[in-house]
């Protein structure tokens, strides 16, 4: 299979601190060397939570605002993902980063089982965030904790509140969601490919997992993430010096499946991106 991988890099989420890894990118300024380093590295979509100098999750628009002009300066054609994920706030806080224009947002659509709480994303709230991307111009990657994750994204094409092709990625992994099952993973492509045939789709696996997720993307012919919101080791033994280090482990599996690791150009064509940012025209 010679089809390009993207290679999607979290970069720090909302749990992760450095207590559990130094390498774990705080600061904004922190964010964006790790995420330059990323990019060199061979990640071309940058999944960006931001965070307080104190280590916990935010949504604040302004310090969205500084990761993106930072990204947009030192990663030139790398598209930028901010999370409107729940554990940075609640209601319309989640989006209220939006206007600053990223290229793309992650779209919870329904509500499922975390750790210690539940994940809670209530249908109106969803509309919403839903709504504010197509407005804007914001292409949404739909992140399927559940398979009715999956139809209801289909369904929210079909009456257009999401403009298609659809952007899919498989969340396995996290305690009392989802786990990880080869079956599963399979069903979830077959049900992608049936229900939206011109969707592109990708996976991520939490903690141990990440490996293996990466695994079965790139066989299957997905796209993958890597990232140490994820996960914080190499392996059992190592704990990862980077996200970069995380990126090139990727690359080398691209390597051993015979998928290309996808440009920025090729990135944005495959995700249908196709409006230039300034830093874009630069570099064209």
């Amino acid at each position: 299979m010679s089809d390009p991988c993207i290679i999607c890099v979290a970069i720090t989420g909302s749990v992760p601190q450095k207590a559990d890894n130094p390498a774990v990118p705080i600061t904004v300024s922190e964010q964006i060397e790790s995420t330059q380093e990323a990019f060199e590295a061979g990640a071309t979509i940058a999944h960006c939570h931001v965070r307080n100098d104190d280590g916990t999750p935010t949504a604040d628009p302004e310090k969205f605002e500084l990761l993106l002009a930072g990204l947009r300066k030192h990663c030139p054609g790398m598209i930028v993902q901010f999370s409107t994920g729940g554990r940075t706030g609640a209601g319309k806080a989640r989006g209220a980063m939006l206007p600053l224009g990223p290229d793309m947002a992650s779209l919870a659509v329904g509500s499922n089982n975390f750790p210690t709480r539940v994940y809670d994303n209530p249908p109106d709230l969803v509309d919403w965030l839903a709504g504010e991307m197509l407005r804007l111009d914001i292409k949404p990657e739909i992140e399927a904790f559940d398979l009715s994750h999956i139809h209801q994204a289909v369904q929210m094409q079909a009456d257009g509140r999401l403009k298609g092709p659809l952007h899919i990625q498989f969340v396995m992994g996290i305690k009392n969601a989802m786990p990880v099952d080869r079956e599963t993973f399979r069903f979830y492509v077959e049900t992608v490919r049936r229900l939206a045939p011109d969707a592109t789709w990708c996976a991520a696996g939490i903690g141990r997992h990440q490996k293996t997720l990466n695994e079965w993307s790139l066989e299957f012919g997905g796209h993958t993430r890597t990232g140490l919101e994820d996960n914080v080791r190499l392996d059992k033994d190592t704990l990862a010096p980077s996200n970069a280090a995380l990126v090139r482990q990727v690359v080398g599996l691209c390597a051993q499946y015979e998928r290309p690791v996808a440009d920025w150009r090729q990135a944005r064509a495959i995700l249908g991106l196709s409006k230039k940012t300034h830093t874009e025209a630069q570099v064209a």
